[in-house]
């Protein structure tokens, strides 16, 4: 998903030493397969659910499992590339996500595969931290702008990808090779990264310094809050089994909340949640990929269960949204050197309540360009602009040594609300015994109701900053 950060002034031009631009393809194409693997998985899901009997409100796990595994363990991994060397975390990040994709496509039952793709989620989050390192690390100057650039513009093209490929694939050789498409990039990857990544950047140290028990209650916490949210429509809220669970949930949050206090080296220092600009950005980035994500998920069923769509029709489908999106967040930056972040967040907002309104009155006799389209692109406007707008507000009051941590953590919250967002327009939509087609209404209705009280924080939280004149603002 779009993801965009403000990329700080470079050293004078004649400072730089030329690196060569191999590296960046192939860590470029590393990330490609991480992005590539939520949109691809989307238009896979009616077919993966029908092949391995996956009952309605489950199939959401194997989405929600990738993305929580990723987001809930992404700021662990980037201090783990920092403590045993960027070059070997790399490596093994690529390993476990190619073995775990093999893994994916073999699998025949339900849980098989839902533990395949937590164990990608897990080569994701040593993958891409360390991939980012590397990149900033080794090139300098305009170099560096130009690599970061292109790192950003692999996250809009892997989700325009994801969408026609996944279609492209599920179609002609079935839903297996959404998963089995990434053992030969992978291995080849692997390959040719031990000629071409530089050896070291790895320090002093012991594994002791990780904050294991913190991540494990984060990722285990979140796991039980999704299950209980996800199984809330269907046992009731005020069920024994849902109460224990969000009991269990929050016993576990806590504890991380504790082990990070009394840890010397935690995953997010406490003082981070003081900074206002930066925790309201990540709360409406949360919000907001949840809606995206949530809508991808929603309408993958509604078009191939309820329209009748094929796979391939289904992935042309959503390709118009993801492009809006891209060229949304493109033109964002104009628009806040203009207005402000705040006013473009608020505006951002209200076309997402737009867009999920007109898909909300979408029936059985929907048509693709009568009642989807016209909701997919003032949707895909409006997160394209609250995406490039709260990334420059994350980082107004940030100084320069925070500035990985602050772009970790709404990396974070960026696939973290995914993972809600799959699971709450699941709940919302799949529950009760509704049938999808007035589910996907309830579904839609929901994401409006979320942009909205999104808007509000945004008015209420998100400072008005702009960005400086000629600031460099990449889409992620």
């Amino acid at each position: 998903m779009p993801h965009a950060a403000a990329v700080a002034s470079d050293p004078p031009p004649h400072a730089e030493e030329r690196r060569p631009w191999t590296l960046l393809v192939l860590l470029c194409v590393a990330q490609f397969m991480v992005i590539l693997d939520v949109t691809v998985v989307n238009v896979a899901l009616p077919s993966i659910g029908h092949a391995l009997g996956f009952a309605r409100g489950d199939l959401q796990w194997v989405v929600t499992t990738y993305v929580l595994f990723t987001g809930g363990l992404l700021l662990l991994g980037g201090r783990v590339a920092d403590l045993l060397g960027r070059r070997r975390v790399f490596l093994a990040g690529l390993v476990l996500f190619t073995a775990a994709s093999l893994a994916s496509g073999l699998a025949s039952t339900p849980a098989a595969l839902i533990v395949a793709r937590g164990a990608q989620g897990l080569g994701a989050a040593l993958l891409s931290p360390a991939a980012l390192s590397i990149i900033t690390t080794t090139y300098t100057g305009a170099q560096r702008t130009t690599a970061l650039s292109t790192w950003g513009a692999i996250g809009a093209g892997g989700a325009a990808a994801g969408v026609l490929v996944g279609g492209i694939l599920t179609t002609s050789l079935g839903w297996e090779s959404v998963f089995f498409i990434n053992v030969p990039v992978g291995v080849t990857a692997a390959l040719v990264a031990t000629r071409l990544l530089p050896a070291g950047g790895a320090r002093e140290g012991s594994l002791g310094e990780l904050d294991l028990p913190g991540a494990a209650a984060l990722v285990s916490g979140l796991m039980v809050l999704v299950y209980g949210v996800e199984g809330a429509s269907r046992h009731g809220w005020g069920s024994a089994q849902t109460v224990i669970l969000l009991a269990v949930a929050a016993l576990l949050l806590a504890t991380h909340v504790l082990i990070e206090r009394r840890s010397s080296r935690p995953l997010i220092p406490p003082a981070t949640w003081e900074v206002r600009s930066l925790v309201s950005s990540a709360a409406v980035m949360l919000g907001a990929t949840g809606i995206l994500v949530g809508t991808f998920f929603l309408n993958s069923l509604f078009l191939q269960n309820v329209l009748g769509s094929s796979a391939l029709e289904t992935g042309l489908a959503f390709l118009p949204l993801v492009l809006v999106i891209g060229l949304a967040a493109h033109a964002g930056p104009h628009l806040l050197e203009r207005v402000g972040a705040r006013a473009v967040v608020i505006a951002g907002l209200a076309l997402v309540a737009a867009g999920e309104l007109v898909l909300s009155r979408a029936g059985a006799g929907a048509g693709y360009f009568a009642n989807l389209l016209p909701g997919f692109v003032p949707l895909g406007l409006g997160i394209g602009l609250v995406f490039v707008s709260v990334s420059v507000t994350a980082m107004s009051e940030i100084d320069g040594e925070r500035a990985g941590l602050a772009s970790g953590l709404m990396t974070t919250a960026h696939e973290i609300g995914g993972a809600f967002g799959v699971a709450i327009f699941s709940a919302v939509a799949l529950g009760g015994g509704t049938t999808l087609m007035h589910g996907y209404a309830h579904g839609a209705l929901a994401g409006a109701i979320v942009a909205g009280a999104l808007a509000v924080v945004a008015a209420v939280a998100v400072p008005a900053v702009r960005p400086a004149p000629g600031e460099h603002v990449a889409v992620h």
